[in-house]
């Protein structure tokens, strides 16, 4: 066995160390001394011995340097947990491009034998990767907005990180929904692509590095000249040559080659809301030959607008192409229906679209992307006929196609100018119905003071009297007015309903005899319905209401036509995928029951149709309408829970047309057991009471007040409900409150809140110009009665005497 070799102890090693020094130190002074026979000189010698030995100690002894800080490793595990994402795959690389650390995501998609950029993409992906690596290491961050590979399509974005920016993070994101520049690249290599060849038109996607990213068979076969040919990632440029007039021709035909026609359009969502980057933007880029036979075979260009009007025309892009001398020399038809002259032919100027302020800077705009090199932008116009709604028409330079110098591009926006339009009719219905509602409210308080004059006078007053006629004439333009105010408060959606469960057909059945009367016998009535109607929840008076102003309104515009005419009133099923197909921004999709009321009258022209439910618009003469009838329409429908829409041509028409949302019963609210008795009338009290009465309004509480005391009733007033409250507190001893709803300070609930506090049995009587239903549902109050205004001296003295006969019954 061999034995370990043991080690000093480094403290005995010193000990030793010191001895053999001493010893030396004391052999040379002997020696020193013998040598001379001199004690001084001995003593000299080792004093010099000694200054050097400690000399050479200080220098050779290790010197105490500041420790330099330890930097922990990187604890990958730490690493791995923050970067853990479900949505993306994120991984780390050092300089030498291996996979230091990945999440979960990562492994799953890409395996953690393929590190980026190396991932297993296609080669454009590849190629991709590596710029946004090398852009990473060289700024700080590198992009590819698209890597493609066979299992998915991805966003790929590289940081610079690290103490020494010695790693890059990777942040891989998957790209959902359709892409445009994929699906045309599917269309290149399938049949449109064979179709163009077929046409002599060579197609290929162009990123903007000028790498291929896609080119049909066309292209291939005129390139390089094998239809087969895969030329994704190459330079595009290369292929292709310009001559000194600026031909373009292919460049494997050299000099003799044929020239060709080449524009280009950017490959953009229209229907995005981000600005486009054409920097970053692939372009399809299209080739024709100009002797295909559609235009000759001069080769001067001559074939250029031929051959564009056979490939823009059927696209669905607004497209048009402009001479250097501004004329129009195509427009495919969804241009012109863009520029609202979908039946006319192309004028000759493109200026002659917009409206005359708009005709120079629409010229100077053309004059400047003909001239000089290819730019592209855009220029707010106002078209005619539509001046109230700018366009934007954008304008791109274009060269080597003969004559055109300039393509216009204009999308058709009147799918979402009508969803606008419709979305800000009903902001403005809206706002208008809630002015129109608190207009009713204070001119029924009014109402209500003139109409208690009136009957407090005519119980002074009786038949025969010199003044009666005239209170009588007064108490019939107030109920008048009275009327008025019911339908503004119908606009506004805050009138009292009462709705049931019903079928629309017998309501049209219901008020069928009477329209028979009103529109006359000149004019054909005809009723459809449909099968299979869902019931609606409505109050059946108001849409009788509805129907009749509806087939009134018909009526005059038949009449006004003088042809005699016919009025159609049909109903129909609307399920919810009906809804959808409709792509009404405002309409929820749910099943409804539609009901429309058709005419063949004079119509309604376009620039009132946007008004024509708004209060106090009327096209007839002075003296014949009120502008009420619409609005009042309007609001029933919109409070029951409906819409209402207008499709009218004017000379030949117009059409309403109202959706009803079906009821679904719910299990719960169905009626189980005996069916109770119904509710017997409130009992008529005539014994009196203590009555105390609540009102801002000076005029009104007045009114009430005379009247509740010849009722014989004791009144005590108040003019707001802080008042109301301190004078119950003061005096509880009250068999009824009266109190208005809407008042300064404290309203009429939050006072009835507070004495329903002190006395829980006190009965409550509410009056308002608002909608009884309304109100019920924001007070939140049980046991009250409730009072509309306006009312008469019998209505509030008779429902005193109900409610306070009801508590004593």
């Amino acid at each position: 066995m061999s034995k370990a070799r043991s080690t000093p102890a480094p403290a005995a090693t010193g000990t030793a160390e010191r001895l053999i020094v001493a010893l030396g130190l004391t052999v040379s002074s002997a020696a020193v001394w013998l040598a001379t026979r001199q004690v001084v000189a001995a003593v000299v010698f080792a004093a010099g011995l000694v200054a050097l030995g400690a000399l050479a100690w200080v220098l050779q002894r290790p010197r105490g340097q500041a420790a330099a800080p330890e930097l922990a490793l990187p604890d990958w595990s730490v690493t791995v947990t923050a970067i853990d994402r479900a949505d993306a795959a994120v991984a780390i690389t050092d300089r030498a491009g291996r996979l230091v650390c990945a999440n979960a995501r990562h492994e799953e998609w890409f395996g953690i034998a393929h590190a980026p950029p190396r991932l297993a993409v296609d080669d454009v992906g590849l190629e991709r990767l590596a710029k946004a690596g090398r852009a990473a290491w060289r700024d700080g961050r590198g992009v590819a907005d698209l890597v493609e590979g066979s299992s998915g399509r991805w966003a790929v974005e590289a940081r610079r990180a690290g103490r020494g920016d010695d790693y890059l993070v990777w942040t891989i994101t998957p790209v959902v929904g359709s892409d445009l520049v994929a699906d045309l690249v599917l269309h290149l290599d399938g049949k449109l692509g064979r179709a163009l060849s077929q046409a002599g038109i060579a197609a290929a996607i162009v990123d903007p590095d000028g790498k291929i990213r896609a080119a049909s068979a066309g292209f291939a076969q005129r390139a390089i000249g094998d239809s087969g040919a895969l030329l994704t990632g190459q330079d595009f440029t290369p292929l292709l040559r310009q001559d000194d007039r600026d031909r373009i021709t292919w460049a494997r035909d050299g000099q003799r080659g044929a020239p060709i026609t080449m524009f280009y359009l950017p490959v953009t969502d229209p229907d995005s809301a981000i600005e486009p980057d054409y920097h970053t933007t692939p372009s399809l880029m299209l080739l024709a030959d100009h002797g295909t036979g559609l235009g000759g075979g001069s080769g001067d260009g001559a074939a250029a607008v031929p051959h564009l009007e056979a490939l823009l025309g059927p696209l669905p892009l607004g497209l048009a192409m402009i001479d250097r001398d501004g004329r129009l020399l195509f427009a495919n038809p969804a241009f012109m229906r863009a520029a609202g002259r979908e039946r006319d032919v192309a004028p000759t100027y493109p200026t002659d679209l917009v409206v005359q302020e708009d005709k120079g800077p629409l010229s100077d705009a053309i004059r400047r992307f003909a001239q000089g090199p290819a730019s592209s932008g855009d220029i707010a116009v106002r078209l005619k006929g539509m001046a109230e709604e700018p366009v934007s028409l954008s304008l791109a330079g274009v060269r080597g196609l003969g004559e055109a110098a300039v393509l216009l591009g204009l999308t058709d926006s009147t799918e979402e100018t009508r969803l606008k339009r419709q979305v800000a009719q009903a902001t403005k219905m809206q706002a208008v119905g809630q002015l129109a509602g608190g207009v009713a409210h204070d001119f029924n308080n009014v109402l209500t003071a003139i109409l208690g004059t009136c009957d407090l006078m005519l119980l002074r007053h009786t038949p025969g009297d010199s003044d009666y006629d005239d209170i009588q004439q007064i108490r019939a333009n107030s109920n008048r007015a009275a009327s008025l105010t019911r339908q503004l408060l119908a606009f506004s959606r805050q009138q009292t309903l009462r709705p049931e469960v019903l079928q629309l057909p017998d309501v049209v059945s219901d008020v069928s005899h009477l329209l028979k009367r009103l529109i006359g016998e000149k004019i054909q009535f005809v009723v459809k319905h449909d099968r299979d109607l869902g019931p609606v929840r409505a109050d059946p008076t108001q849409l009788e209401q509805v129907i009749v102003n509806l087939a009134v309104n018909a009526r005059d515009a038949i009449q006004a036509k003088g042809d005699g005419g016919k009025l159609t009133i049909a109903t129909r099923r609307v399920s919810a995928a009906d809804v959808r197909g409709m792509r009404n921004a405002i309409m929820p999709q749910v099943d409804y029951t539609a009901l429309s009321v058709e005419d063949t009258g004079t119509g309604i022209p376009a620039d009132h149709l946007g008004k024509i439910f708004e209060p106090f618009f009327t096209t007839k003469e002075t003296g014949k309408g009120t502008g009420l009838g619409l609005s009042t329409v309007y609001g029933i429908v919109k409070q029951s829970g409906g819409f209402i829409f207008a499709d009218s041509e004017h000379g030949k028409g117009t059409k309403f047309t109202v959706y009803l949302p079906v009821h679904h019963e719910h299990p719960s609210s169905v009626q189980r057991g005996p069916v109770e008795a119904p509710v017997k009338p409130l009992p008529q009290w005539s014994g009196g009471g203590r009555v105390l009465l609540v009102e801002d309004e000076d005029m009104v509480r007045a009114v009430a007040e005379r009247a509740l005391t010849r009722a014989g009733y004791s009144v005590v007033t108040a003019a707001d409900g802080e008042e109301g409250l301190e004078k119950f507190r003061a005096d509880p001893a009250f068999d009824l409150v009266v109190s208005d709803v809407v008042m300064p300070d404290m309203d009429g609930p939050a006072m009835i809140r507070a004495i329903r506090a002190l006395d829980p049995q006190v009965p409550v009587l509410f009056m308002s110009g608002y909608a009884e239903e309304q109100l019920r549902k924001e007070i939140a109050i049980d046991g009250v009665a409730f009072l509309p205004k306006p009312f008469t001296v019998q209505q509030i003295c008779d429902l005193v005497g109900s409610v306070i006969g009801a508590r004593s019954g």
